[in-house]
């Protein structure tokens, strides 16, 4: 038996901790191709078209294929100032049933479509976020449910510009 064979069958506290953490990379690179193949899955059916949109109704064209109406059902909450308009808070809920998705629209950025979030069947669907406001601007949440768009919003006054400005 040579050197290295009697280090393999010989049980030592450095070759245990070797082995573990051998075994610990070996498992993190697993992790990570899983986490890759899921993130091209999900890429898949990435609207990307819908986030190049620079109005509203474009936005919603692409993404859903229709026009949302008002509801009472859809809360929206947001502040009426924001002082710093990179990281403004604002969370939607509802209480319409069959809820698939949830969109963020800020109508005075760049590009009007900020978030949107694909809602599990049996999950609650409230959402929240922190967006980026380039100035003033109308905040749009899109709910879809049972086929249907329904929708709230709110006016967000912004003192300092998120994006860039």
């Amino acid at each position: 038996m040579n050197h290295v064979q009697s280090a393999l069958l010989r049980p030592s506290r450095r070759g245990l901790l070797k082995s573990v953490a051998l075994a610990t990379v070996f498992g993190a690179s697993l992790d990570l191709l899983r986490s890759v193949a899921a993130f091209a899955a999900d890429a898949a059916g990435w609207p990307t078209e819908a986030f190049k949109q620079k109005n509203q109704a474009d936005a919603l064209t692409k993404l859903y294929g229709k026009t949302a109406e008002e509801s009472d059902k859809v809360k929206l909450d947001a502040p009426e100032i924001a002082e710093n308009g990179a990281v403004v808070p604002i969370s939607v809920s509802t209480t319409l049933p069959k809820v698939t998705s949830i969109s963020f629209l800020v109508l005075e950025n760049p590009y009007a479509l900020a978030a949107s979030y694909k809602i599990p069947d049996g999950t609650l669907p409230s959402v929240s976020n922190r967006l980026k406001m380039a100035k003033t601007s109308k905040v749009i949440a899109v709910v879809e449910s049972d086929g249907k768009l329904y929708s709230a919003s709110k006016e967000v006054k912004v003192t300092v510009g998120g994006c860039g400005g």
